[in-house]
């Protein structure tokens, strides 16, 4: 039984992208796995200041809010999902806040297995590969991280499309496969 954390970063309840990191959820819960997701609108993650504590003076990070929680939540995950709606072509700001706030912990962070979840109202699924290359640019920071997937899910405008797209069945089965 391996820990799945499903990090879904949507400022809005029920969106698309976390239509599809609940139906990630289910699947990997499915399989046998324990399953925690956080949805990160819900947490309070104020932004890095940039004040160098943690990354010049090995300190931990001053500011007091849920950053600290998700992060440790994240290295004792087996498996860490990060869902995204896609805005202008990249993460949304509530994911990258959470990214910016890794650097106490990213170093400890080796050898986890990360999938990404991004959705888009664009038809082509090209349109996230900037989108792509923004975590794929977080994995680069880590230790001996792997990708086990990518969903690409193009054409969702608007709020519940999710929910009667392929995408919903593809998302679980990635969830079964972890």
């Amino acid at each position: 039984m391996k820990q799945i954390l499903v990090l879904s970063s949507s400022p809005r309840k029920g969106g698309n992208s976390e239509t599809l990191a609940l139906a990630v959820a289910e699947g990997a819960r499915e399989a046998g796995h324990a399953v925690t997701f956080i949805r990160l609108a819900e947490r309070k993650i104020a932004p890095c200041t940039g004040c160098g504590l943690c990354s010049f003076h090995g300190k931990p990070c001053p500011i007091q809010d849920d950053a600290r929680a998700i992060q440790e939540a994240m290295l004792a995950a087996d498996v860490v999902v990060m869902a995204t709606p896609v805005y202008f072509y990249s993460i949304c700001a509530q994911m990258k806040t959470l990214i910016d706030r890794s650097s106490p912990y990213y170093e400890r962070m080796s050898g986890k297995t990360f999938g990404f979840i991004m959705t888009s109202a664009d038809d082509d699924p090209a349109c996230m590969d900037r989108t792509l290359e923004d975590f794929r640019g977080y994995l680069a920071c880590l230790e001996d991280p792997h990708e086990c997937f990518a969903l690409r899910a193009a054409g969702l405008t608007h709020p519940d499309e999710a929910k009667a797209s392929p995408y919903l069945q593809q998302a679980r089965d990635l969830g079964r496969a972890l």
